[in-house]
C-alpha cells in the first residue's frame, strides 16, 4: 500500500503539526494492529471509537491499515491509512486519524476530532478546472451528510499541484495532483462516543470518489467523479 505521505495538522485546533515519515510508514501494522492510544489505558469512549474503527466494514477495492498515530496533535489518537488499489495499480491514497482530548478543546467544541489527507493523480483537463477545489471540498462534506452524519467545525485545504519532468527525466509526462487536507469534530453519542465506523465510511466514500470509482450503492446520477489515471502506479 501507498502511505500518505505529507504534513497532518488540525487546523481547528492550533496544535503541533505532525509529519507522515518513513519511520511511520516502517512502524505500520495491520488495520487490527497498533494504530495509536487504543489500548487498555485509552479512556473507555475512545477505546470504544477505536475498536469501531477495527470492526468497520469496506469495500472491497479500498486497503486500510493501523499506521503510527502522530504523538503531539491530542493526548490519545489512532491511525489509519488507505489505498483505492484496481489490480497493481493505487488510483488514491489517504490518512485518516483520530484524536481524542477527555478535557475537550475549545476549537474543536468537543472531546474528539478526526483529521485526514486524501490524494490523487489527474487527468490534465480535470486539473485545470477552475473549480476543482470547490468540489472536491465538496465531495467531503456530501460524503458525510450521505451517511446522515452531524459534524461541527469543519476546516481545511484543496491543492493541487504539477509536476514537470526535464533532462534525463524529460520521457516522463507530466503530472498533476488534488491533495485535500481536512479536520471536523464528530458528533458525540451515548457514552460520549462518536459514531466512528460511519465517519470512516464517509471517509472511503471520498476516497473512492477521487478515485475515480463509480458509487458503491445506486445514488444521484449528477455525481461527478474523478476520471482514473491513465497508467499504473508502482506499489
Amino acid at each position: 500500500m501507498a502511505a500518505a505521505q505529507g504534513r497532518l495538522s488540525d487546523g481547528a485546533g492550533g496544535m503541533d503539526d505532525a509529519k507522515g515519515t518513513e519511520e511511520e510508514a516502517r512502524h505500520k501494522g495491520s488495520h487490527h494492529g497498533n494504530g495509536g492510544s487504543g489500548g487498555s489505558t485509552a479512556p473507555p469512549a475512545f477505546a470504544a471509537a477505536v475498536e469501531a474503527l477495527r470492526a468497520a466494514r469496506l469495500r472491497p477495492q479500498i486497503e486500510v491499515e493501523a499506521t503510527r498515530a502522530p504523538q503531539r496533535l491530542a493526548p490519545h489518537a489512532y491511525a489509519l491509512e488507505a489505498a483505492v488499489v484496481d489490480g497493481d495499480e493505487d488510483l488514491a491514497d489517504g490518512r485518516l486519524v483520530l484524536l481524542h482530548d477527555p478535557a475537550g478543546h475549545d476549537a474543536w467544541h468537543g472531546t474528539f476530532r478526526l483529521v485526514t489527507l486524501v490524494r490523487a493523480e489527474l487527468e490534465p483537463e480535470m486539473a485545470a478546472d477552475p473549480l476543482l477545489p470547490d468540489v472536491c471540498w465538496s465531495w467531503l462534506t456530501g460524503a458525510l451528510q450521505a451517511r446522515g452524519l452531524t459534524y461541527g467545525e469543519p476546516s481545511g485545504t484543496v491543492t493541487r499541484a504539477s509536476s514537470h519532468y526535464f533532462g534525463g527525466l524529460s520521457a516522463r509526462p507530466s503530472a498533476s495532483q488534488i491533495e485535500i487536507r481536512a479536520s471536523w469534530t464528530p458528533r458525540e453519542g451515548l457514552g460520549g462516543v462518536p459514531d466512528t465506523a460511519a465517519h470512516l465510511a464517509s471517509w472511503c466514500d471520498l476516497l473512492a470518489q477521487v478515485a475515480g470509482l463509480p458509487p458503491a450503492a445506486p445514488g444521484d446520477a449528477s455525481v461527478v467523479t474523478l476520471p482514473q489515471r491513465r497508467g499504473p502506479q508502482s506499489r
